[in-house]
């Protein structure tokens, strides 16, 4: 569902509500990715989110018409504060989170290239974590926390036999972690989709190279997978 003010479309569909004075952008970076970024398509923040729409692609032919950056960022600050309804749910964040959040996004949509300085650093990449060797028997490969639509790592090893599969999620997203033979074949084992706690599941594996993923719809398509190789 598309809400158009102004002409400009305001389609945030994963955050709250409430202003402040002073914006730090940063801050709004990192929380957009993990209450916003499972929904929304955001290029600068590494978001790849499949159930809102993309916000780049929302604003460009605005800024082209010549709609500014301050009066998108007073759009969106709008409709986080007051969400259209069946859109977005309200009061997931509040205050001067929600300003941050306005702050950065108004800045960033549509823009070319990558975010520098401070704001390159502000959270890390997907998957980008050393790659997780399972220990006595368990592989214990968590969600990540940050709310990208990722593991920790993308790589994987474990002996062969039977494991059991972990998988940590602080998140508040759904995830879990299934598992299937290659890259195409058929899956192995599969833990329960839980928003938090630790999902578990047992499979006997043998020596070859596996596929892990999130089997939530979108997840696997925006990059949630890994490989892991059993030897």
């Amino acid at each position: 569902m598309v809400t158009v003010v102004l002409g400009v479309p305001v389609l945030l569909t994963g955050c709250g509500s409430d202003s402040g004075n002073s914006d730090d952008q940063v801050a709004g970076k990192q929380l957009f990715v993990k209450n916003c970024g499972a929904c929304h398509v955001l290029s600068r923040a590494g978001t790849k989110g499949t159930t809102g729409p993309n916000l780049d692609q929302a604003f460009q032919q605005s800024l082209k018409d010549g709609f500014g950056r301050d009066a998108i960022k007073g759009l969106v600050k709008k409709q986080i504060e007051y969400p259209t309804k069946g859109v977005m749910p309200a009061k997931i964040l509040d205050g001067q989170e929600a300003a941050d959040v306005a702050a950065y996004v108004s800045s960033v949509v549509a823009a070319p290239g990558k975010d520098a300085g401070v704001l390159a650093d502000a959270v890390k990449s997907a998957g980008a974590g050393k790659p997780i060797a399972a220990k006595n028997g368990t592989l214990s490969i968590a969600a990540d926390p940050g709310g990208q639509l990722a593991y920790v790592s993308n790589k994987a090893t474990s002996p062969p036999g039977k494991i059991e599969l972990q998988m940590p999620n602080q998140s508040g997203i759904d995830h879990n972690l299934a598992v299937q033979s290659g890259t195409n074949g058929p899956v192995l084992a599969k833990t329960p989709i839980i928003k938090k706690g630790v999902a578990k599941a047992t499979v006997t594996l043998k020596a070859g190279t596996y596929t892990y993923f999130c089997e939530v719809p979108g997840h696997r398509a925006a990059g949630m997978l890994g490989t892991l190789v059993v030897k």
